[in-house]
């Protein structure tokens, strides 16, 4: 009877599962603790297996298996293992002590075996984890997260264990630990170890790779020992190539001949040789161009899709029907018969028993070298492309293949800055400025751009146009080369409106047609008639309009670009940028042919009134358009501001740098000197504001990030004042002056409100229809320091009116996006307490000009000890993965920065941020008292107790957190609270705390330990000491008697 199927347990169990477990998750390969054990495996199944393995196919678990048993049995050697191999398996122990969901990324060049070390390491730690690589598709992060904790559940509440998750999916690790977190908390699990860890494979350019090496080179200087990555390279170290070299040995015994053909493992075993990867591609040196049999044109399709698109293949049946119309009477040759010579560099494979045999070539190298030499030989990567379109994409196309077109044809690469100078600076404390962007076109139609010439590029992507009729993004990139690189603007206007009339629900179809007007505008001299630049604005502008009222319903119905695995719902904002840079261009153009225009767009004079200074009274039909102008790009700035201020994309280069530059450009141009005509008086005033772009909320919380100088910061509270000692002053207005003067604090400024508390509680209490900004202030001024308990009886009130107000104003529009912390609670009081996240993040960078790009999420920041000192810590208490903050006996939940916080209940501490929301933890630690009355002192020092002097250390406490000092002079001494002994040879003094273990357990040097007992960080901050004993405690409450050295 076959050996039932098991899974792991944390106590090094197992447990069988049941078809319900396995077919409950579908997205999930796992492999499982006894995976083949006691299974019989056909010798020839053994042999192909293996074979084809070395040959270069992708490996399956069973390859693990037939090492693991040639080792045991002694006719073979293990796999081997990488350099990076041990140090992901110390990392991946490392985090089993840690939260609830953890990740640790694998960084791999294409070809370089990453994907071989990652299952290796599953496959190793099968019984330690339950492991399982993901394999459906991530756009249902929800499914994924249910299965995951399905996986982790599996049999009795004392047989859960951690799960092991490799992904290949890097934009999704944030949301899915947050959404495995969710689901822990809806199904009501209790946890007492990791739900996941999740190991990521992602593979860099060498520009990536060489910037992680020195990050991590950076970060060993500064004793930040974890790493949250791996790096793996085409490179072989010197103790690699040793065993590669034994296990060629090895192989060239058992299969004689056949080693030569093992491209797989050969291109490693060379060290990535060029010369090797040449010589084994040396077939497709004589391939002529005219005669080209179809075996010929296969392999020249399976190489351009290999190199170019990364684990693409094609099916072994498509293959065969293919070369069945060259001719018929081979039908019952093998694939690999029918294709020699090119037979050696083709690999057929079938990943599992349920999927379809697919075809690949045996290496990425091989497969651009093959490119490479087919187009040195007259066989041009277009030829094979559009070769590839016509003539294997006849009949119904398996959407594996189209999707492998697309990414082919369309994906766009990240580019990368070629100077690399002072990198170190930009990577020793986390992410800073991006130095890389998307390509304008996918790395084949560069390819042939750059190495043939643009037209054929055009025609590769109009062949797929026509091809896929029903496909919007081969059209859309047309049209995109037409207008970028051929500037032929009205071939790139028919294809951007054939994208369009494909899908004319998409949002970001539409943009490309604004584009097309926008970038034809652009291409126009400042002597072009104005009656043709207003013509091609209006085109523009009318596409932007367009796309921005489809993005809005896009928000609505919750829908996705096409076929892109993304996260979350991004709201696409690309036709709002577009209008305002088509205004831009309107006004640069305009004015610098007559000034006039200057009057006209910033509303200082109607159009009707100076048509005969413009010279062309045919203008006046663009009149309804020049009259919105202003008032539109205000609006739309604002949004903007709103937007970038409050929140920031999940995936960083969402949110480009040149987006803020950009559009405050274009407003302070239609802003101008002065109010529009017809104005009041008391308009000035804001005018002054618009201009220090300070005239809502958002731009005054804006004002340090902008690096402002005093001198500014006191006129934008001087002229928010005058509006607020108006007859028409609203409470926004006061809110507004209140927030300029808690900027001025935060530049050590004195505020020139002083009886603010009075001012603004005269307009509460605030109504849910009053703006966020307003709500969060009220927050601000009530929430109590750390011994004040004023408000706590309407503080939850206060947080649901925000929170509620929040929802309505700003929810569906940063639903998809993280909540930038605007301030934080200090340690001073009144307004001065408030500290803006600007100063933090100053503290943190080391630099006050630098524009900082924190990662708020990963929440290093608060490691800083200048960034503790300037925050308050609060006590809290976790309950049933909530947090709620104590204040005077009351409980007040509170939002969390990083759900995986919330793993463990307990007492914590935590610093308290505000975002535009409501109040947010950041920085959560479970807190760690001193010893308790439970444990005595033992023996110590190999001396007699009557040997120590015992002193009572001084004692101060900050934040929740107990310092503990001591002096002596010479001799030997020992402190009565801690036990700590010393000896000395002359005066020292001594300082320590109790430590978190959470906050240290991930450290190297505490890998192998479990976490038990106190731990102290212990400062001699005067004199040497001699000696240091550190201290025991025993339990007394237990049997056993357990002896915990720190």
């Amino acid at each position: 009877m076959a050996r039932r199927l098991a899974l792991s347990t944390a106590k090094r169990g197992k447990i069988v599962v049941g078809s319900e477990i396995r077919d409950s998750i579908s997205l999930l390969d796992v492999v499982y603790a006894n995976q083949f054990e006691g299974q019989f495996i056909d010798p020839e199944v053994v042999e192909n297996t293996e074979e084809n393995f070395y040959r270069g196919a992708p490996p399956i678990w069973l390859n693990f298996h037939i090492s693991e048993q040639a080792e045991s049995d002694g006719t073979g050697t293990s796999f081997i293992k990488r350099d990076g191999y041990d140090t992901l398996v110390q990392q991946i122990f490392k985090r089993r002590k840690g939260p609830g969901t953890s990740a640790i990324k694998l960084f791999y060049q294409q070809g370089s075996g990453a994907t071989t070390m990652a299952m290796q390491v599953l496959w190793k730690l099968r019984k330690n984890f339950r492991c399982a690589v993901l394999t459906g598709s991530t756009s249902d992060i929800t499914k994924v997260a249910k299965e995951v904790v399905h996986l982790f559940t599996a049999g009795s509440r004392d047989s859960h264990n951690t799960v092991l998750l490799l992904l290949n999916d890097e934009f999704i690790l944030d949301n899915l630990q947050d959404k495995i977190m969710e689901e822990i908390e809806k199904q009501e699990i209790d946890i007492d170890m990791p739900v996941v860890i999740l190991l990521n494979c992602v593979r860099a350019s060498d520009h990536i790779i060489l910037k992680k090496e020195i990050s991590y080179n950076v970060k060993q200087k500064f004793k930040r020992n974890e790493r949250k990555y791996v790096i793996l390279k085409k490179n072989l170290s010197h103790t690699e190539e040793q065993n590669f070299n034994k296990k060629k040995e090895e192989l060239s015994k058992r299969y004689g001949e056949k080693l030569k053909h093992f491209h797989g493992f050969n291109i490693l075993q060379t060290n990535f040789s060029p010369d090797y990867i040449k010589t084994a591609c040396a077939v497709c040196k004589n391939i002529k161009k005219a005669t080209r049999p179809l075996k010929t044109q296969l392999a020249a399709f399976l190489s351009l899709l290999n190199a170019y698109v990364p684990g693409s293949y094609l099916l072994e049946s498509q293959c065969l029907d293919f070369l069945q119309h060259e001719d018929p009477s081979h039908e019952d040759l093998s694939l690999e018969d029918r294709m020699k010579p090119f037979s050696d560099l083709i690999i057929t494979f079938q990943q599992d028993m349920r999927s379809e045999r697919k075809v690949c070539m045996a290496h990425p190298m091989i497969a651009q070298c093959c490119t490479e030499m087919m187009a040195e030989a007259g066989v041009t990567r277009s030829d094979t492309a559009r070769d590839l379109l016509t003539c294997l994409c006849r009949d119904d196309v398996p959407p594996c293949l189209q999707g492998f077109i697309k990414d082919m044809l369309t994906k766009r690469e990240t580019k990368e800055e070629e100077k690399t100078n002072n990198m170190q600076t930009h990577i020793s404390r986390g992410p800073k400025r991006r130095e890389e962007d998307q390509e304008d076109f996918s790395r084949l139609i560069l390819h042939i751009e750059e190495m043939e010439d643009k037209k054929q590029s055009a025609s590769v992507l109009k062949v797929a146009s026509n091809k896929f009729v029903k496909n919007c993004l081969f059209p859309q990139a047309l049209a995109r080369f037409y207008y970028k690189e051929l500037k032929d603007y009205n071939k790139a206007e028919m294809w951007a409106k054939t994208a369009k009339e494909r899908d004319d629900k998409k949002s970001f179809i539409y943009d490309t047609l604004g584009q097309v007007h926008k970038h034809h505008l652009k291409s126009k001299e400042s002597s072009a008639k104005p009656r043709e630049i207003l013509q091609l604005a209006t085109k523009a502008i009318e596409a932007f309009k367009e796309e921005e009222r489809l993005a809005e319903n896009e928000l609505d119905t919750g829908m996705k670009e096409d076929g892109k695995t993304k996260v979350l719902r991004a709201f696409n904002t690309r036709g709002q940028f577009g209008y305002l840079q088509v205004c831009n261009l309107v006004y640069d153009l305009l004015v610098s042919q007559n000034e006039t225009w200057r009057k006209v767009l910033t509303k200082n004079v109607s159009m009707g009134s100076v048509l005969e200074s413009l010279g062309d009274n045919k203008l006046f039909r663009f009149n309804d358009l020049i009259n919105s102008l202003r008032d539109e790009v205000e609006e739309k700035f604002n949004f903007f501001d709103t937007y970038l201020t409050y929140s920031e994309s999940v995936i960083k280069r969402d949110d480009a740098s040149y987006v803020a530059k950009e559009t405050s450009e274009c407003y302070k141009k239609y802003v101008g000197d002065s109010a529009p005509k017809h104005k009041e008086k008391s308009d000035e005033t804001i005018q002054k504001l618009k201009q220090k772009l300070a005239a809502t909320s958002a731009g005054v919380l804006s004002c340090l990030d902008r690096q402002y100088p005093v001198s500014e910061l006191k006129k934008i509270a001087t002229w928010w004042n005058e509006i607020c000692v108006s007859k028409d002053s609203t409470r926004h207005a006061l809110a507004n002056y209140i927030l300029s003067n808690i900027m001025l604090i935060n530049k050590n400024e004195t505020p020139s409100c002083s009886d603010y508390h009075n001012a603004f509680r005269q307009k509460m209490p605030l109504s849910l229809r009053d703006a966020p900004e307003l709500h969060m202030l009220a927050l601000l001024i009530c929430w109590p320091t750390d011994d004040e308990d004023t408000c706590v009886s309407n503080l939850s009130q206060l947080i649901t009116k925000l929170q509620r107000s929040y929802e309505h104003e700003y929810k569906k529009l940063f639903q998809s996006r993280y909540l930038r912390p605007l301030f934080f609670i200090g340690k001073g009081r009144g307004l001065s307490r408030n500290v803006h996240r600007w100063i933090l993040e100053t503290l943190w960078t080391k630099d006050v000009l630098q524009n900082s790009n924190t990662n708020w999420r990963n929440e290093n920041i608060f490691k800083d000890p200048l960034v503790q000192e300037r925050l308050l810590k609060v006590e809290g208490v976790v309950r049933n993965y909530r947090l709620y903050a104590t204040f005077g006996g009351v409980e007040i939940e509170v939002d969390v920065n990083r759900k995986v916080s919330l793993w463990k209940s307990g007492q914590v501490s935590f610093y308290l941020g505000f975002t535009i929301s409501g109040p947010v933890a950041f920085g959560i630690q479970t807190r760690t008292e001193g010893p308790s009355e439970k444990f005595e002192l033992g023996a110590l020092g190999g001396k007699d107790s009557s040997d120590w002097i015992v002193l009572e250390p001084e004692v101060k406490r900050v934040d929740e957190v107990k310092t503990y000092s001591l002096q002596s002079e010479a001799g030997c001494y020992e402190c009565r609270v801690s036990a700590l002994r010393w000896a000395c040879k002359e005066k020292v003094s001594i300082r320590y705390q109790f430590c978190s273990w959470e906050e240290n357990i991930r450290k190297p040097v505490c890998m192998d330990y479990m976490p038990a007992g106190p731990l102290l960080d212990i400062t001699v901050t005067e004199g040497k000491v001699e000696e240091t004993y550190l201290p025991h405690w025993i339990g007394k409450r237990t049997r056993i008697i357990n002896c915990l050295t720190i």
